[in-house]
């Protein structure tokens, strides 16, 4: 999921909510590092963005906006103060690094560990193409070593799956049970894997706001991940892009953040279309803004966050120009005084936006432009815009430096957590060929912090996650799935899959030429893919059936439950998992006794197991889950009551997943986003390669954290619930 946008006159919000207690984790952590400046930064943070429904537009939401001015500030002063101290410290600390390092292998099975994901990674796939002759890096691997499938989370979704990956236990202990989490209080949707608390107490000088308390960044992941328990036996470790990083943890290591990491404007990713089209049709994933005929030229302004420092001042924006369009379908953009060529299909490089508060305060982002048509309107798309990885405005990496180091070294790259536009492809504002190069060059820009990591990693840890293989899966599997394609129109697509599992096999070679006997190599994805073709409303039909009811009569519900009677209503769904009881004591306007949820569980568990779809006469849900049967932890309370395990082809409707009831229970999917893991998870498991034999019958994603620890001769933590799935003497 992507955030929910509208047009510019009504975009997306980025929401605050203080409902859920800070318990275990690391709340407060990284805010605690900036106290001191936070106390003097004239800034109050996080205010909602656009003018919907009060807090109720926010879809998939990450950290607002106004924290990236504090951390403009608090980038800029702990920069300087960590040069100057390591310039003072450095020597003592080589050497304190060099004694500690040595105690810290000294039960070591092995030099070097590296985990490379890819996310999505599918094994019938995969294994239909060895077969093929067509992944001859695999195929060597799986000869050499082993190969298997690779259990998933329950449910299949990336954050749930990579948490489990870095902390070893299944969701009730680690607390990620969805993108989304509930507001208890009322009932509003919002991320799940971290939260910002803005100051609570701000003074007021004219238009001006200053914060009299401290801010705050938490971490909603719990537990604790393999990399910090071996930084703490002086064993380094670097963690590039594994999802459900951000904030990134403070260990002995260094991390740079992925999944969740948000954009400039506070949400997880929000596109802008420009063009000299009257209509303002609206869009989802991003905004669309006029382009003004100006003489002999286009003017625009794209917008960036609110500036908070002034009271009633909105949103920066920054104008730029289009000057010059040519026979070729070229143009020139001009924007803060520079110029860049608009070639036809080609995406301009990162460009460095500064936006002014008109407090003396500017805020970084990065971006990129393309020209999408020229005639008989002009059309130019932009990235959304991301936090500048050598100006970050927000903490993305451990160090706070270990960014900027990778800007310098490798030039910029894209930070927003889900970096590949997949809305703009939903919507049409840009075309599959636009898409696949926007995959491709952030896919380089990964490879080469993997293989700089690589060549600079004698001894540790390196894990690197590629999302390419996830993105490209949920936009091209309608080329693959026969059911939907459509030729001969689309027979130049159907390999995009095939290729790009080819390439991921290329990467694996690369990757050989890093190891040696002292290395162990484990190549692994936390899901498979299935087609999706169908979307299910579970709350159309607990409606039907009488488990959920509306106010005043009304026949559809808005999106975020607006319009449910809370009051007569048992049970509800949003997220891409799971479904919800309304219990009493647990929800706000909970109805269902505890002494009454086992048997209302039990009940939806009967009617919604191999629920027929009419229409197509396919069974849509093949299994449906109780939570406390497949988890045990501290968190449970937090978790879905059942998990949802759809059938081959079908997956919650795009409605159902932001909380709407729609008149229809199925419904075809007609987006480009056409393959989907989130289903029975035994459909979709992973892959598992190593270099080293596994000897575990049934290996789990759970058990790559207990691995890493028993490589490196650490002893398992009791809490952990996976094993290594290696026989280690």
């Amino acid at each position: 999921m992507k955030p929910r946008c509208t047009t510019s006159e009504n975009p997306d919000k980025a929401r605050v909510c203080d409902a859920c207690p800070t318990t275990g984790g690391n709340a407060n952590s990284t805010a605690a590092r900036y106290a001191l400046f936070l106390s003097i930064c004239t800034l109050a943070l996080m205010r909602p963005h656009g003018h919907g429904h009060a807090g109720l537009e926010l879809a998939y939401i990450g950290p607002g906006a106004g924290f990236a001015f504090l951390g403009s500030f608090l980038t800029l002063i702990t920069s300087l103060l960590l040069s100057l101290v390591s310039f003072l410290v450095g020597p003592f600390r080589m050497v304190w690094l060099l004694v500690s390092r040595r105690q810290g292998y000294r039960k070591a099975r092995v030099r070097k560990l590296i985990f490379l994901g890819l996310d999505g990674f599918d094994p019938t796939l995969a294994e239909r193409f060895m077969a093929e002759g067509k992944l001859p890096n695999l195929s060597r691997l799986k000869q050499q070593g082993s190969y298997s499938r690779l259990r998933t989370t329950f449910p299949a979704l990336s954050p749930v799956a990579w948490s489990t990956f870095a902390t070893g236990v299944n969701p009730a202990k680690h607390n990620i049970f969805d993108f989304l989490q509930r507001d208890l209080r009322s009932y509003v949707p919002e991320l799940s894997s971290s939260k910002v608390r803005p100051p609570g107490r701000t003074l007021r000088i004219g238009r001006f706001r200053i914060p009299l308390s401290r801010a705050s960044v938490e971490m909603r992941r719990k537990s604790e991940p393999f990399w910090k328990i071996l930084g703490r036996h002086s064993i380094g470790c670097t963690v590039l892009r594994v999802p459900i990083t951000f904030p990134p943890d403070q260990f002995n290591g260094k991390l740079l953040s992925a999944m969740c990491t948000p954009d400039l404007l506070g949400t997880q990713g929000s596109f802008s279309q420009f063009s000299t089209r009257t209509e303002t049709t609206a869009c989802i994933g991003g905004n669309r803004y006029p382009l003004a005929r100006v003489g002999d030229h286009l003017e625009g302004a794209v917008e960036g966050p609110e500036n908070t420092f002034i009271e009633g001042s909105g949103h920066m924006r920054l104008p730029f120009h289009i000057l010059e369009i040519d026979r070729e379908g070229g143009a020139l953009l001009e924007i803060q005084g520079e110029s860049y060529r608009l070639k036809p299909g080609e995406y301009t490089p990162w460009i460095q936006l500064r936006f002014r508060s008109g407090a003396g305060v500017s805020i970084n982002g990065i971006a990129k432009f393309l020209l999408t048509e020229t005639k008989p309107d002009v059309s130019l798309y932009a990235t959304p815009v991301q936090i500048d990885p050598e100006k970050p405005a927000l903490p993305i990496s451990q160090p706070t430096y270990y960014a900027m180091y990778l800007a310098k070294l490798l030039g910029s790259f894209a930070t927003l957590g889900m970096a590949e536009d997949t809305w703009a492809l939903n919507e049409g504002v840009i075309d599959d060929d636009a898409f696949l190069k926007q995959v491709e060059s952030i896919k380089q820009e990964r490879e080469q912090m993997f293989m700089a990591a690589l060549e600079r990693t004698r001894r540790g840890v390196v894990a690197c996650v590629f999302d390419t293989t996830d993105r490209v899966q949920h936009m091209f599997y309608r080329y693959l799935d026969c059911a939907r394609a459509k030729a001969p129109a689309d027979e130049k697509q159907r390999d995009v899959i095939e290729s790009l599992y080819r390439d991921m096999d290329r990467l694996v070679g690369e990757t050989f030429k890093h190891i040696d006997d002292q290395t162990a190599l484990f190549v692994l994805s936390d899901h498979g893919f299935r087609a999706f073709r169908r979307g299910v409303n579970l709350n159309s039909w607990l409606l039907q059936n009488g488990y959920l009811a509306f106010k005043d009569g009304a026949r559809e519900s808005g999106e975020y439950f607006e319009g449910i009677d809370w009051s007569r209503t048992r049970a509800y769904t949003f997220g891409l998992g799971g479904l919800y009881l309304n219990l009493k004591g647990r929800e706000a306007q909970g109805i269902v006794a505890q002494a009454d949820a086992e048997a209302l569980r039990k009940e939806l568990i009967q009617k919604l197991t191999r629920l027929p779809d009419k229409d197509t006469g396919e069974i849509a849900i093949t299994n449906v889950y109780a939570a406390s049967d497949i988890y045990k932890g501290p968190y449970l309370e937090a978790a879905p009551d059942l998990i949802i395990g759809y059938a081959k082809g079908y997956r919650t409707s795009w409605d159902a997943a932001v909380g709407k009831t729609t008149a229809r229970v199925f419904e075809d999917n007609t987006k480009a986003w056409s393959g989907d893991h989130c289903v029975d998870p035994v459909l979709v498991p992973g892959v598992l390669f190593s270099n080293r034999k596994i000897e575990a019958k049934d290996p789990g994603i759970e058990d790559m954290a207990p691995t890493a620890l028993a490589l490196f001769g650490v002893q398992v933590p009791a809490w952990m619930d996976g094993k290594s799935v290696l026989q280690l003497a």
